[in-house]
Formats: structure tokens, sequence, C-alpha cells
């Protein structure tokens, strides 16, 4: 007989994913700012996201989104969590996260 997960089991499997991907993400940018949530949208599991520092080559934020949507598939097949990674601007997100001016 196969044992179906309770939601407990599968919030400790997106917990172990969210935490080796925002892992992964500072390992292949140790100076970027990374952001993993478990709030769930549409057909997400979760999200990672990744803010640079300002400067760094687009090549090289390229590599780290690849390198880590790489990661985040393998780990879909694995588990079947679909959790999306992006690597974002910096500067970006610190103008949606300021408060509107009166």
């Amino acid at each position: 007989m196969i044992r179906q997960s309770s939601p407990h089991d599968t919030r400790l499997r997106l917990d172990a994913l969210l935490t080796e991907l925002a892992l992964y993400a500072k390992e292949l940018c140790p100076e970027a700012q990374v952001e993993a949530s478990a709030l769930q949208y549409e057909d997400e599991d979760g999200r990672v996201e990744v803010f640079p520092p300002c400067g760094l080559s687009e090549a090289e934020e390229e590599r780290i989104e690849l390198a880590l949507c790489a990661r985040a598939a393998d780990l879909f097949t694995a588990t079947g969590l679909f959790v999306p990674c992006a690597v974002l601007d910096a500067t970006a997100r610190a103008t949606a996260s300021s408060p509107p001016h009166a």
C-alpha cells in the first residue's frame, strides 16, 4: 500500500527544498541577498529570488540564474514541488519595497 504524504510532510519537504535552493544561491553568489518564500501562487509551491550586488555583469547574473533554475528543475523532477527561481535587480527591489510618498 502506498502511503500518501500529509500536508505536514509536504511542508517539511518544501522547507527543505527552499533551504537547499537558498543555500545553493548563496554558494553561487555569496554577496547576493536571497529570499525564499513558501507562499503559494497559482501552480507555484514557493519561490526563490536572488538580488545580486550592483555592478555584477549580465553574463554572471545569467550564469547564476541558469544554474539555480537547473537545480530547481532537478528538484521538481525528484519531488514534484515547483519552486521558480529568479535573479532580480536589487535597485528595483528597493524601489518596490519603499513606502509611497505622501
